[in-house]
């Protein structure tokens, strides 16, 4: 994540696009939060090497989610 390209300034986010977009990062968070606990849970148990893969790519894929929604939030710490 993070190596996205910049193209120079970018103009402030409007106060109302920001705060709809900061409750979105929020509820976000929250639904990302639930999956990485159930993510945690499913791999406490006993799983064949398949259903193992597949509880790791939703750990992987959940770990991602919350770096992009912390790039989203800091991005409307500073545009927005």
């Amino acid at each position: 994540m993070g190596s996205r390209p910049e193209s120079g300034p970018t103009p402030k986010i409007p106060a109302e696009i920001s705060n709809q977009l900061r409750a979105l990062t929020h509820d976000l968070s929250n639904s990302i939060e639930t999956i990485l606990q159930a993510s945690y849970l499913l791999g406490q148990c006993q799983l064949d090497a398949s259903a193992k893969k597949w509880a790791d790519m939703i750990d992987k894929a959940s770990r991602d989610c919350v770096q992009i929604n912390r790039e989203l939030r800091e991005l409307l710490r500073t545009k927005g």
